[in-house]
């Protein structure tokens, strides 16, 4: 019961914190540096799921066919390969990694 008070308590705080910005900013455009870490956040946050869900394992680092799958999506990417060919390419590589 206790862990549910504290998920419903985070649930709220979060909720609350979502709406403080647009109360507290309202119309105003951000300015300097602080545009351009807003503009970062997203990128940034995406690299970090990424990351985890490659190499994070039961609190150690695994090496495995998913680092093969995420450095050949890099590699098509950087080619400037659509996103869905990238996925593609990315799973491709996994399943064979996995089976040699």
């Amino acid at each position: 019961m206790k862990a549910w008070v504290v998920v419903a308590a985070v649930g709220i705080a979060t909720v609350c914190l979502k709406g403080v910005g647009p109360v507290v900013l309202g119309g105003r455009r951000l300015e300097g540096a602080a545009a351009r870490v807003v503009g970062l956040l997203a990128p940034v946050m995406l690299v970090a799921l990424v990351v985890t869900q490659t190499v994070g394992g039961d609190r150690t680092v695994t090496l495995d066919a998913r680092l093969g799958g995420v450095a050949a999506a890099a590699v098509a990417l950087r080619l400037r390969a659509p996103l869905v060919v990238a996925m593609v390419v990315a799973a491709g590589v996994t399943v064979l990694l996995r089976h040699i």
